[in-house]
């Protein structure tokens, strides 16, 4: 396991995995549903994945976009790859919603749409909420 994964709470913030890809849910959400899309290599460079990793993606992300689509509607989805601090392959994915969404009882708003995502915004989402969104996410990526 390298240290990315680890960071984001792999295994047990797992929503699904392939191959090459495991999907966690974010232990910061800053949109409902934020995920860390992390390569299992230890590669540290996009350029250093293999082929079978670069066709693993797609797969992982389609499984990902359906999941994410199923369980919240997003309206768009953003992924970006930042790797500033932590060092392994990985996208933040952000879906991205024009109106307020509800979930779990509480009405959670996209505050940066249209823009880009604020990463300095965090949701208040408490244990047993985060629990529900990976439960669903998990429910919804079969």
């Amino acid at each position: 396991m390298n240290a990315t994964l680890e960071k984001f709470g792999y295994p047990q913030g797992l929503i699904f995995e392939t191959r090459h890809w495991a999907a966690v849910l974010r232990p910061v959400q800053v949109t409902l549903g934020s995920v860390v899309l992390i390569n299992k290599s230890a590669a540290t460079a996009f350029s250093q994945l293999t082929g079978e990793a670069f066709e693993d993606l797609g797969s992982a992300c389609k499984t990902l976009e359906q999941a994410l689509g199923r369980a919240f509607s997003y309206d768009k989805i953003n992924y970006l790859m930042l790797m500033m601090v932590d060092p392994h392959v990985h996208f933040h994915v952000f879906p991205r919603y024009g109106r307020a969404l509800a979930f779990d009882g509480e009405s959670f708003a996209d505050t940066a749409w249209p823009g880009p995502p604020d990463l300095t915004r965090q949701l208040a989402i408490d244990d047993v909420r985060f629990s529900r969104i990976l439960a669903e996410l998990r429910r919804q990526s079969v």
